[in-house]
């Protein structure tokens, strides 16, 4: 048994408001700590999505009602609310801008509709952004034109990781998140996977592509799932909705490649841990701290998983290493398979920071 720190995912998408029936607070922070994540910062493309201060308070709503594990919310980013979603920056996780194809109604169509969010939001508060190929290289621009860092999120080609990995070196502040399904996974998957169950945004890449981000992991700072759940049902229908669960799955996976000489443990811990909680300025949660069997092999399957999906692309992989025990703020949270954390007992981490 090995003891790591508890974990962040940065990028969760709980369903709660508006889509419950996918996922919740509950549900999500427990497939969370299942998976040895502490912390989770939840997306804003919910139902209504959190663009002001009333679906803001309405989301920490469900939060404050349902979360098993510490967290934080987003804030989106739409062509009408630039000085009106700056103000909300000191509760918020950050500002999610989407600028390509996602699932939900946020997105951001016009180049001229970045800029002011780029300058009204606090540069000292996180800006993410789904941003693809040249509409990514068009923000990092941008947003190096402003004098602003920004985070891109679940970077998954191999122009873009290359980008990124020579704005690095000039000096560009931009961070990046890779999921593990783009890294475990890529568009030759998806025959065994099916062709509704494997839509994604961003797509699955080629061979390719999954070899680049294997191939830069030094321009990689985070780890990220971009837990997306579906039931299987919607998955299997007539017009498939992107995205798969991932909290439960992202840890055994990374363990994998570590026994495989692919990771090591420490970029790991660096990009689930170190690394979100320094680009994010997440407050510290003492007494935290999650133990693995790193030699345990099993199968994932999604029937047993603690997020609504009850499904995922890894069904049937052999994995090794598990999450045996987690401890959050000096409760043991989860163990031997069952979460102990009730709904409601995780804490706000913008709340915590300001305790400080």
């Amino acid at each position: 048994m090995i003891r790591l720190p508890g974990l962040a995912d940065v990028h969760v998408h709980t369903r709660q408001p508006g889509q419950v029936h996918k996922e919740d607070w509950s549900t999500a922070s427990a497939a969370a700590l299942a998976g040895g994540f502490t912390a989770i910062l939840a997306m804003p493309n919910t139902d209504p999505p959190v663009t002001d201060a009333a679906s803001l308070e309405l989301a920490f709503k469900g939060a404050h009602e349902g979360a098993r594990c510490d967290f934080g919310q987003y804030v989106g980013a739409t062509p009408w609310n630039p000085e009106s979603v700056a103000a909300l920056a000191p509760r918020a996780a950050g500002l999610k801008m989407y600028l390509n194809d996602t699932f939900g109604e946020l997105r951001l169509d016009d180049m001229t509709s970045w800029t002011p969010h780029l300058e009204a939001w606090p540069a000292d508060r996180p800006l993410v952004a789904h941003a693809e190929g040249r509409t990514m290289g068009a923000l990092v621009l941008l947003a190096h034109t402003a004098g602003r860092p920004i985070h891109i999120c679940h970077v998954s080609r191999r122009e873009e990781i290359e980008l990124i990995g020579r704005a690095k070196a000039s000096g560009v502040q931009v961070t990046c998140e890779v999921a593990p399904h783009h890294l475990f996974l890529s568009a030759k998957d998806a025959p065994n996977i099916g062709e509704g169950r494997c839509e994604v945004r961003p797509p699955l890449g080629d061979l390719d592509d999954q070899a680049a981000l294997w191939e830069h992991l030094e321009a990689i700072d985070v780890f990220a799932t971009d837990h997306a759940p579906h039931l299987l049902s919607e998955k299997d229908g007539h017009d498939p909705p992107p995205g798969f669960a991932g909290l439960e799955t992202a840890l055994p996976l990374l363990l994998t490649a570590v026994h495989e000489g692919r990771l090591s443990i420490e970029q790991v811990t660096q990009r689930l841990d170190s690394n979100p909680r320094r680009i994010f300025g997440l407050p510290a949660q003492p007494d935290t701290y999650i133990e693995v069997d790193p030699e345990a092999s099993w199968q994932i399957s999604g029937a047993h998983q603690h997020s609504r999906a009850k499904w995922t692309p890894f069904e049937g992989r052999t994995v090794r290493g598990r999450v045996e025990r987690v401890v959050l703020r000096g409760r043991e949270a989860f163990a031997n398979g069952e979460v102990l954390s009730p709904p409601g007992s995780g804490l706000d981490l913008r709340q915590e920071e300001e305790t400080k």
